[in-house]
């Protein structure tokens, strides 16, 4: 039988003295939405014991600050982690520096919280000078392709978009959703103009890695820095892109890609993708 490329481990604590920081995966990697798994959230608390930093990264659409609160309320203990970077933080930084522009919200209620503090005038798309993508309005019944008419009209206009969520599924329960960065692929794909504002593009991390300094009173070298998260396209390739050790969690949004007991079909995948993890677990468990 062809075997993953990457061990398959089942206890964290194997890797964790080898690095002095986790930059972790939010979604998929210590809850599903729905509820949060207590041996992630346990492993992280013992990086964080044994004196190591842990920075949630995650494509959120929203601040850091409301991200926290959503994890309060899932059950996620703030002694799991010292600090969150979103990329609605991200995507926050980047709407602050085109101050004056109106601006179309593409994506449901929930996400307006990204807007607030922020000195910019939401508009219908007819009168906006470019987009934010946060999600689909309608993420359980309506799919990219549902917008290709809106996109057209967006083209016709040379409008930009600003993804604040790169991820294309996110795994809600036992269900994968479509997320903005199916949307901005798609407007990418028909000759859009798209700035993704999370991960596996560097500002995320730049931001991630400036935390980590602010936590343990130094900069680690990226050898003792560990990305964890469920994706091969946005956690496994954007640590690759930066030269960091991905601890790959193959029970997430990749779940349903593991046909055989020892996981070694994900080798398919990560070969096609070109990229390929330190290790695989299946969840993360200390």
């Amino acid at each position: 039988m062809t075997q993953s490329p990457a061990p398959i481990i089942e206890h964290f604590a194997a890797l964790a003295p080898d690095y002095d920081a986790v930059l972790c995966d939010v979604w998929g990697v210590i809850h599903n939405s729905i509820v949060a798994f207590p041996d992630a959230c346990d492993a992280l608390i013992r990086v964080r014991k044994a004196g190591g930093a842990v920075v949630l990264v995650t494509n959120a659409p929203r601040p850091s600050g409301v991200v926290t609160k959503y994890l309060d309320g899932l059950g996620v203990p703030r002694e799991a982690y010292d600090s969150i970077i979103s990329s609605g933080d991200v995507t926050r930084h980047a709407i602050a520096a085109r101050r004056g522009q109106t601006v179309f919200h593409l994506g449901p209620e929930r996400d307006t919280p990204i807007y607030k503090g922020l000195d910019v005038e939401l508009v219908p798309a007819d009168r906006a000078d470019y987009v934010v993508c946060t999600g689909l309005f309608d993420d359980e019944t309506e799919t990219a392709e549902d917008y290709r008419a809106m996109f057209a009209s967006f083209r016709e206009r040379s409008l930009f978009m600003l993804c604040a969520n790169p991820d294309v599924v996110v795994a809600r329960g036992d269900s994968l959703l479509p997320c903005a960065g199916a949307l901005a692929d798609l407007y990418a794909q028909m000759g859009g103009e798209v700035l993704f504002a999370g991960k596996p593009h560097r500002p995320i991390y730049d931001e991630a890695f400036a935390l980590v300094e602010q936590t343990l009173g130094r900069a680690p070298p990226h050898e003792r820095l560990l990305a964890i998260g469920d994706s091969v396209r946005t956690d496994l390739a954007g640590a690759a892109a930066l030269g960091l050790k991905c601890l790959f969690v193959a029970g997430g949004i990749h779940a349903g890609d593991i046909t055989d007991e020892d996981a070694s079909s994900l080798s398919g995948m990560f070969a096609e993708a070109g990229v390929v993890p330190h290790a695989v677990m299946r969840g993360l468990v200390w």
